[in-house]
């Protein structure tokens, strides 16, 4: 099922296979946009989604396999279905290497194509959702005072009430009522939804607040 406003955004230099490209994803219900080289897609950044990349590996210039390694350094995080016809497998190889979800030889049949397409929109949705849970995890996390932050570090440890009050200095009593306001500004229910949300993100900086 193709996930309502997707793109493809078809990188090929031959100007007759970009037009007749995009007739065909227009046609499966893709938003399509195409461009000549790697260049062109480097200056076209940033790159919308949800959407992935069809990209061509010989070009001149630039070529596929090198846009691809560096698309992180542009700022480029979408998926790539990489679609050629000469490849081999020193190019697949290096290609999967990088990440790439597919390595298709012209001509392919349709539903391999779009398969490929499916699964590499799916792939940066997935990865958007993360992103932006682990974003929302992080803005809670900045939210906590010094002592919560203290009490979060020792929680994470498995220590008990008695044993973080012991090691702070401070009372149990008060030690129950710094964890009620991490799970409060956590939004947190249960210690484990709490330790999950903390192993999805960096929490070195716990240690180290001031």
């Amino acid at each position: 099922m193709i996930p309502n406003g997707a793109t493809i955004y078809v990188v090929d230099d031959d100007e007759a296979v970009r037009r007749s490209l995009s007739r065909l994803l227009r046609s499966a219900g893709w938003n399509v946009e195409a461009l000549a080289s790697a260049s062109e897609l480097l200056e076209r950044a940033p790159l919308t989604g949800p959407a992935c990349i069809l990209l061509d590996v010989q070009m001149p210039g630039m070529n596929g396999l090198e846009l691809h390694e560096r698309m992180s350094e542009a700022g480029i995080s979408l998926p790539v279905v990489f679609l050629t016809g000469r490849g081999d497998i020193p190019m697949s190889v290096r290609a999967m290497k990088h990440g790439a979800v597919d390595f298709l030889v012209k001509p392919v049949e349709e539903d391999i194509l779009f398969q490929a397409l499916e699964q590499a929109i799916k792939r940066h949705l997935a990865e958007v959702a993360t992103r932006c849970n682990r974003d929302c995890i992080t803005s809670r996390l900045a939210l906590l005072s010094q002592r919560e932050r203290q009490v979060l570090e020792q929680v994470l440890q498995g220590r008990l009430n008695k044993q973080i009050a012991f090691d702070l200095g401070i009372a149990e009593k008060t030690v129950k009522v710094h964890r009620g306001r991490v799970m409060e500004k956590m939004e947190a229910h249960t210690i484990a939804e709490l330790v999950h949300m903390c192993d999805s993100v960096d929490t070195e900086f716990l240690t180290h607040a001031e």
